[in-house]
């Protein structure tokens, strides 16, 4: 039996904030399983505008302080001088590390959804893109060198251990899957494509949309849904008149659950032209509804996440990206194939089983049984 334990994960943003995604949902579903299991779990995390400083959500209490970078300092400087109770923290590093083992007093646990080599030069100039790699990929690894890591796929514990980090450090806790709200609407009649995430520039919406202007000539009636919010967005827009295919692309911006759900049952295809993934958790919400998924190989995470000829295809270069998309409207027989395989590979996985790994790691890393010491021990 498990020993209640008191929590302190550290994340830049959380599921509330105009901005969050895949990440956010990850800690949320951890946090709040934990914390229906008895432990007292606190998400310190980045203010924003409308967000109360403090408050408890479905069992987690959450600290608002600082900004975008500003969490960063302002976490460090709350561990530094004692006032974060915890029995272990856990450092969500998207990119950017907390740093927690620098100011001793806990155990640490860091956790990596995919490393951002390829990111950092798309969101930030030259100069802070190398700086943010030089954390990420030098200072980072050192500063956790004693601490447990976990990360979502098999894929990026492999990027992990080219980074110098200890493979047998590190656990794979995979995202779970939500069971969706039961399907009310049949497929779309006429075709449709689904992208669904952040409206940021490493997500690549643009590749999509370059895919639905070479699409149309043979799929009059193709729509293309992108759903999700982000400062980005203008671009999209832009993008769309550029292309001249505003009339057949619908930006949602962010919706419900339930309406998430409605639009992943109703679309053909989901595409995934990200440039880097840590797993992918929309290929796995899209399976539940046997909507199969089209994605780059050179993502990462998606090798995970897409079983290539199997639950959706992953491609190359933009023109396979193309293709593919035309293969899987063409051929409904391919099309409900993958997407039924899709559909028993995402079931397969629960936030339960998520949350009991991490349960298990944190009484491990507590009890002394991982090493995760607090600096000096």
């Amino acid at each position: 039996m498990s020993r209640q334990l008191r929590v302190l994960f550290l994340s830049w943003r959380d599921l509330h904030h105009p901005e969050a995604g895949g990440a956010e949902k990850y800690v949320t579903e951890v946090a709040e399983g934990l914390a229906a299991r008895g432990h007292q779990v606190t998400i310190r995390t980045a203010a924003y505008p409308g967000a109360p400083r403090d408050e408890v959500v479905n069992g987690v209490a959450y600290t608002r302080i600082g900004g975008k970078y500003g969490v960063y300092t302002r976490a460090l400087a709350s561990r530094a001088t004692g006032r974060s109770r915890a029995d272990v923290v856990v450092d969500i590093q998207n990119g950017v590390p907390f740093l927690s083992p620098a100011v001793g007093g806990h155990r640490v646990v860091n956790l990596v959804h995919h490393v951002h080599k390829e990111q950092w030069p798309v969101v930030l100039g030259p100069r802070a893109a190398r700086f943010g790699w030089w954390l990420e990929s030098w200072l980072a690894p050192r500063v956790y060198a004693r601490s447990a890591y976990v990360t979502v796929s098999p894929s990026t514990r492999r990027e992990l251990a080219a980074l110098g980090v200890d493979p047998a450090r590190v656990r794979i806790l995979p995202n779970g899957t939500d069971a969706p709200p039961p399907d009310t609407e049949e497929r779309s009649a006429t075709p449709r494509i689904i992208v669904l995430g952040r409206l940021v520039p490493h997500k690549r919406v643009e590749l999509a949309m370059d895919s639905v202007a070479k699409l149309l000539p043979d799929f009059p009636d193709l729509q293309l849904y992108v759903v999700g919010s982000g400062w980005w967005k203008q671009r999209l827009v832009d993008h769309a008149d550029k292309l001249s295919i505003a009339d057949r692309v619908v930006l949602t911006d962010h919706v419900s659950e339930a309406e998430k759900h409605r639009l992943l049952a109703d679309s053909w295809v989901l595409a995934v032209p990200s440039l880097k993934e840590g797993w992918g958790l929309v290929v796995v919400e899209a399976g539940v509804h046997a909507t199969p998924a089209v994605g780059f190989r050179s993502s990462g995470g998606l090798t995970d996440s897409v079983r290539h000829g199997e639950t959706g295809i992953l491609v190359d270069n933009e023109e396979e990206f193309t293709s593919a998309l035309r293969d899987l409207l063409n051929d409904r027989d391919l099309r409900e194939r993958l997407g039924q395989q899709a559909c028993t590979y995402a079931t397969q996985f629960e936030w339960r089983q998520t949350v009991d790994g991490w349960e298990r790691l944190l009484n491990d890393v507590v009890s002394g049984g991982v090493d995760s010491a607090p600096s000096g021990q």
